[in-house]
């Protein structure tokens, strides 16, 4: 289902995650549970997973994670302070230490000259270590592609929050 190195990557941090005793929460927007899929995909992983929200639409965002919709319709779902919000939101709603939020545009369409199709927003959040963002590119063909690159680049940033 996913690439060696998702899976590598998955498999590091539920181990990094469980010598820490750390217990992890997704909120996925562009990725759609991807995120969550691919952690899940390992054995063990119910060691450190807590849970998964996948809040594609505005509402979601706003009713599960706690976004506020003036925020959403300022600045676009597609941003920095509302992947922080995100991250945040699945901290609070959860019982996790570690929370990673991804919100995007996978394409085709949906694209604008400021958020072309590949711009993607990953926010992580660590009780008591504050968030961290990251705003990546991706330039790949396809939407599966942006949503697989999108993956690993949230469990990288899951990885660097563990060290």
């Amino acid at each position: 289902m996913f690439s060696l190195e998702i899976v590598t990557l998955a498999r590091l941090l539920i181990d990094e995650a469980r010598e820490r005793s750390l217990r992890i929460v997704t909120a996925e927007s562009c990725t759609g549970g991807l995120v969550a899929g691919a952690i899940c995909q390992v054995a063990g992983a119910s060691d450190v997973f807590e849970r998964g929200f996948v809040t594609y639409s505005n509402r979601a965002k706003q009713e599960m994670l706690g976004v506020p919709g003036d925020l959403i319709a300022d600045l676009g779902a597609v941003s920095e302070p509302v992947a922080r919000m995100m991250a945040e939101g699945a901290l609070e709603a959860s019982n996790a230490h570690l929370a990673v939020a991804i919100t995007g545009v996978a394409g085709p369409g949906g694209g604008t000259p400021l958020k072309p199709v590949g711009t993607v927003h990953i926010a992580t959040a660590r009780t008591n270590h504050g968030l961290m963002h990251r705003q990546e590119f991706f330039e790949e063909d396809t939407r599966e592609g942006i949503q697989l690159a999108a993956v690993q680049a949230a469990l990288q940033a899951l990885r660097d929050r563990i060290a």
